[in-house]
This record gives structure tokens, sequence and C-alpha cells, in this order.
């Protein structure tokens, strides 16, 4: 193979990971690790692990790649996502949707082998949920679509403790009920910033709808919503005091970046506000995540 066609074979596979949503899913496998790790106190089948991180990464990715298959006409006429690989005509939708359905069937294939059918069940209800509850009707139905819609990105941390346990409990749901409610401010805050795109496409995303002003109240009404839903682990004793500690500070410094967000009427604020959120629930995650083995179980004892 010439020089000139390994770099189009490797062009084209790197259009195919663009698909996919890379940064996006890559959120989503981690906090559906983090489910797993917290979901029993004792070792955990390094197949589970694996396979089934593995599963609903590709599931997540072909969830993804639904997404922008359905969107490929308002993605070509935004600034922030003219570039992906549909618009520019890099991949056929045809090619899309096959590459789509496969990764998909993988994923829900390695999750009923290596995890259990409840798993494997909730996955492939959050990808119906998000590639065509929220994608096809509620993105252009309604302003509360991302709230709705919320649901099916929550999923991943439910998931990743279902395919250990085999049962939904009260920690499950409460990682759950931590992306549900970070959803919204995080996404509106992107929609402020983008609301001129989102109006020109008609999307009726609520900056659009009923104005930046209530966008940004609601914002901060999620931030304080979010809050007290983060504290909830330390209080049914599911994590520690350094849990306690990081999101209390991670609580307080984003509460603060909306209140003033709100108070100034100042739209610059948006991005920081959105690039903030996504740190925010990675070093949530991240403080779960340490807190339980630090305190409970040595990091050795993680993989039986």
């Amino acid at each position: 193979m010439s020089t000139e066609e390994n770099l189009q074979a490797g062009n084209i596979w790197q259009q195919y990971y663009e698909l996919t949503k890379p940064r996006v899913v890559a959120l989503i496998t981690f906090t559906a690790i983090v489910g797993m790790l917290m979901s029993v106190p004792g070792a955990l089948p390094w197949t589970i692990v694996v396979f089934g991180v593995l599963g609903i990464f590709l599931v997540a990715a072909g969830a993804a790649a639904i997404n922008q298959l359905v969107d490929r006409r308002i993605d070509g006429e935004m600034k922030r996502t003219q570039s992906r690989p549909i618009p520019q005509g890099a991949i056929s939708t045809t090619h899309a949707l096959i590459f789509a359905l496969s990764i998909s069937l993988l994923g829900a294939i390695l999750l009923w082998i290596f995890t259990n059918p409840l798993c494997t069940i909730l996955t492939m209800l959050s990808l119906l949920g998000y590639a065509v509850i929220y994608t096809m009707y509620l993105k252009r139905a309604t302003p509360q679509n991302i709230v709705i819609g919320g649901a099916a990105g929550a999923a991943p941390p439910l998931l990743g403790w279902v395919a250990v346990t085999n049962s939904v409990d009260i920690g499950a749901v409460i990682l759950f009920m931590i992306i549900f409610f970070w959803t919204p401010p995080h996404f509106w805050a992107l929609a402020i910033h983008r609301k001129d795109e989102y109006a020109k496409v008609n999307i009726p995303m609520l900056p659009v709808t009923h104005g930046v002003e209530l966008t940004r109240l609601h914002i901060l009404l999620y931030s304080i919503l979010l809050a007290m839903i983060t504290v909830m682990p330390y209080m049914i004793g599911m994590s520690g005091l350094l849990y306690l500690v990081s999101v209390v500070w991670l609580n307080g410094r984003y509460m603060w970046m909306n209140f003033t967000f709100f108070k100034t009427g100042d739209d610059s604020k948006a991005m920081p506000s959105f690039v903030y959120s996504i740190k925010y629930l990675m070093y949530l995650f991240a403080a779960l995540l340490i807190d339980h083995y630090l305190y409970y179980h040595p990091f050795e004892q993680m993989f039986g």
C-alpha cells in the first residue's frame, strides 16, 4: 500500500472515530466504570469490567453515530457541527448507519454474554431513548428536550452498576440522578452561547423559545438541585468525608459561576460555565471512586 493510500485509510478511520463523539463517549464510559467499581464492596470479575465497559462504550458510540446521522442536515448548518464527517461528505449515510448498527449490536452481544440480560436491556433502552426518542422527536418538539432526553444520558453509571449486581439499587439511582440533574445546566449554557444557530435550524432550545434570562435562571436553579443530589452519597453512607469535601468545593464553585452568570446577565459567561460543568462531572466521579477505595477497599483489591 502506498503512502497516499495509508494516509487515506488513516483518515477514513479517523472520520469513523469522530462519528462516535469520542470525548462525550469517553466521559460516559468513565461514569459507567465508576458505577461498576462502586457497586460492590469486594473485588470485581475482570471479564465483567473489561467486556461490560467495552459493551457500554460500543452502544454509546453507536447511539452517538445515529444521532449524527439523524442530525446531518442541521449539523451542516451549525458552525459547531458543520465539520462532522457526514455533513463534510467523508462518510455516506448508508455507511454511517451500517457502522452505528454494527457496533451497537456488538456491544449488546458482549453485554448479554459477559454481564446479564437486565444490563443489556437497560443499555439498549438508553440507546433507544437517546438516538430515537430524543434525537428524532424531543429535540425538535419541546424546549424541555434536554431535561426529558437527559434520562438516556444519565444511564451509564447505573448501567455499570447493574452490569455487576444484576439489580437496580439506591446507589445506582443516585448516580443516575446526579447526571440527570447535571445535564440541563450543562447543555443550556452551550445553548445560550449557540442560541442564534439553534434558532436558524428551528431547534426549540430554551433560550430560543423562552429567552436567555429565563434560561440563566433555570441553570442556577438546576445547579442548586444538583448540589442537593450530590451530597446524597455521603448521606446514605455510600461515600466518606473525602467525597463530601470534594463535592462541596465543586458545587460551591459551580453555583457561584451560575449565580454571577444569572446576576450579571453577561452571556460571555455561558461557555466558562459549560466548560467547567464537564470538569465538574469528571472530578465528582473521580472523587467518588478515590473516596470509595481509599477509605474502604485497597486499590489492589479492585479486580478478582
